[in-house]
């Protein structure tokens, strides 16, 4: 079965000369065939796939957690980063943006934004004594055309398991 393959240097590939987990190698099929591990190396075993990112505790986009019964709800909470690129990258992504496609120098940053916006925000949550966050969602801004802001916020809620 022929599955598509991005262009090169682009999603899902990282930046051009970097490898991360997770992501396929320069000439690899980015979706592996049915019932294979993600991206296998010939001749080397896989490591274990983590599911994304983890946190101290659940946080979920949406207004319950299916198995879990909410006991308490805490109240809204939030976690908030403000961060900009130096002046060197924003250099290189302006002419980067010239050619068109993805600016990878950004699409990091977005990334650790939003995962330092989240564990703010479950900090903000266990000071007031939650185990999960339901009803998650991000709100982004540009301040001053040279810093993002990244705020994560939801409803700080207590959960145990559903009997």
């Amino acid at each position: 079965m022929n599955q598509p393959t991005p262009p090169q240097g682009q999603y899902p590939y990282p930046p051009q000369g970097q490898s991360q987990p997770g992501y396929p190698q320069q000439g690899q099929t980015p979706y592996p065939p049915q019932g294979q591990a993600p991206y296998p190396q010939q001749g080397q075993p896989q490591p274990q796939q983590q599911p994304g990112p983890q946190f101290p505790i659940l946080v979920s986009t949406m207004n319950d957690v299916p198995g879990q019964e909410i006991v308490k709800v805490i109240g809204e909470v939030a976690g908030l980063t403000v961060r900009s690129r130096g002046l060197g990258a924003n250099f290189a992504a302006g002419f980067r943006a010239l050619g068109g496609g993805e600016i990878h120098e950004y699409t990091q940053l977005l990334y650790q934004s939003r995962h330092e916006a989240i564990m703010r925000m479950c900090q903000h949550a266990m000071a007031y004594g939650a185990n999960a966050v339901i009803a998650m969602r991000f709100d982004c801004n540009e301040i001053a055309n040279t810093m993002s802001e990244v705020a994560a916020y939801g409803t700080a809620v207590v959960v145990k398991p559903a009997q």
